[in-house]
């Protein structure tokens, strides 16, 4: 079975990209989430990133 990434439904502080990364590299969202803030505090290119990724990702199917 191929491994999807989609945005979280259940992990989700604002649109569930983190909770969705988390899950698809099987570790724990706040991991994600301070990378993701190291990347807007440090580059700024963060922002931008997860507003695609908001874009882009689809929403995990109903199981």
């Amino acid at each position: 079975m191929q491994k999807k990434l989609y945005k979280s439904k259940t992990d989700k502080k604002v649109c569930g990209v983190c909770g969705g990364v988390a899950e698809y590299f099987n570790i724990d969202s706040t991991i994600v989430r301070f990378i993701l803030v190291l990347a807007v505090l440090c580059a700024g290119c963060g922002v931008l990133a997860y507003i695609a990724a908001a874009l882009v990702m689809p929403d995990k199917p109903e199981q």
